[in-house]
């Protein structure tokens, strides 16, 4: 469908011309439509499926038909959890709105506040916004939110999965009653619709590109691993198979920055993105790898969040996230619009629970593949417990096909059980005597 068809004026049309764009993707089939209507919308779609269009265009529209010369105040107002989906979706409204009159900003943190106080103080239609930067320009009165029109909440799973919440609930105290209101999810889950009913007004509920169907478009393959071979690993299937833009997720900063140094040392061009990292740092680092200068981009989930990479082919998970619905939000970076991604997870022993939650929330298994000289030596059953080889045949379960040999599992002299990375550590060996556990109410179930 052209989007010539779906009642947008020449102007913007015009601009969408200028960026290549003619045919609407299926969510902004959808989405459009019902924008102009007015009537609040619950959508399930994520970055890379033209969502910002189809929430941007009938705003931008609907607010220059109503537009004063010279009267710039906020009218509309969209919420994302991160400041590079934030600055992303900035470009996209003033790209779009490039022939109409109005005016936008982008406010996060990292950024100076005065600056942004001034620009606000000089009249704006169009804000968008993290929730803690808007609401630090609301409390020092930088900015009146009583004409706003319409609110967006973009990616609300993830503004919901940073605890970002609470302010956007203070955010909405200073809102007019009579808005239109727009949330959009990767992923419609219950704590997502749980905050549709806190905002939206009988909405029409649009489901088009979520999560679980844009991953049908994505291979993903697990590679079982002892953990101190990760780094090894990753640079061997980078380096043997030649792939030339890889985008890899870790869960923590301090391994981030350990995978990129050893990623740099094995002649693998890599650079870092985390919240450890200025904002300046983040975005000259996401420039070189779209621009090819940098064959691998190390990130964490939150850094990731929002980032939009065309025609990325590979996607490399260095470990399994904290929250399992972000196994999706990562492999959903590769696959886009159709095109083919391949999504690889390294997995160790200990991660096998977090693996089986991941395949559940799937709904199907992961294929899994083992390369000789990397995968674990013990097999880990479903229960944790480790198998000797020499009493037990090494069969399809946690690591999948069949091994010969898989040497003898480590003795363990004390029984231990931690929590590691927010995933539970199994114990390495049953103790002899459970006596005293039981006494003290920890005996093996």
């Amino acid at each position: 469908m052209s989007l010539a068809t779906l009642g947008l004026t020449a102007e913007i049309l015009k601009a969408l011309k200028e960026k290549g764009y003619e045919s609407a993707t299926p969510i902004q089939k959808a989405l459009i439509p019902v924008m102009f209507t007015r009537r609040d919308i619950m959508a399930g779609a994520q970055t890379g499926t033209g969502k910002t269009a189809g929430f941007a265009l009938p705003i931008l529209q609907e607010l220059s038909k109503t537009f004063v010369e010279g009267k710039h105040y906020p009218k509309a107002v969209i919420l994302v959890p991160t400041r590079e989906l934030a600055r992303q979706v900035q470009a996209s409204v003033e790209s779009y709105g490039k022939y109409l009159p109005l005016k936008s900003i982008v406010l996060y943190g990292g950024a100076n506040l005065t600056s942004q106080a001034n620009r606000l103080k000089k009249g704006v239609d169009i804000i968008v916004s993290t929730s803690g930067r808007l609401l630090e320009h609301i409390n020092q009165k930088n900015v009146n939110l009583e004409s706003v029109d319409y609110l967006v909440l973009d990616e609300a799973d993830t503004i919901l999965d940073m605890g970002f919440v609470h302010e956007v609930s203070k955010i909405l105290q200073h809102l007019p009653g009579r808005r239109q209101n727009i949330l959009i999810s990767a992923t419609l889950s219950g704590s997502v619709k749980r905050l549709g009913e806190q905002i939206l007004t009988k909405p029409k509920l649009i489901e088009v590109d979520s999560m679980g169907t844009s991953a049908s478009s994505v291979e993903q393959i697990v590679y079982p691993v002892e953990k101190e071979k990760k780094s090894e690993l990753l640079s061997y299937l980078i380096g043997s198979r030649n792939y030339q833009q890889v985008l890899v997720f870790v869960r923590k900063k301090e391994v981030a920055d350990e995978v990129t140094k050893e990623l740099n040392l094995s002649g693998l061009k890599t650079v870092v993105i985390h919240g450890g990292k200025s904002s300046g740092e983040r975005s000259r680092a996401l420039a070189g790898f779209k621009e090819g200068k940098i064959r691998v981009l190390v990130a964490t989930d939150i850094a990731a969040r929002g980032l939009d990479i065309p025609s990325l082919g590979v996607v490399m998970n260095y470990d399994i996230p904290h929250v399992t619905g972000d196994y999706i939000h990562r492999i959903g970076r590769t696959g886009r619009a159709g095109a083919k991604g391949l999504a690889i997870t390294l997995i160790s022993p200990l991660e096998m629970v977090a693996l089986k939650d991941v395949e559940k929330l799937m709904g199907k298994a992961i294929s899994q593949e083992r390369l000789e000289g990397y995968a674990p030596k013990v097999i880990v059953t479903q229960k944790g417990a480790r198998k000797n080889p020499k009493e037990h045949k090494a069969t399809d379960g946690a690591f999948g096909k069949k091994k010969k040999s898989v040497g003898v599992a480590p003795k363990s002299k004390k029984r231990k059980t931690t929590k590691r990375d927010g995933f539970k550590a199994y114990d390495a060996a049953k103790p002899k005597d459970d006596k005293k556990d039981k006494k003290r109410g920890r005996g093996r179930k």
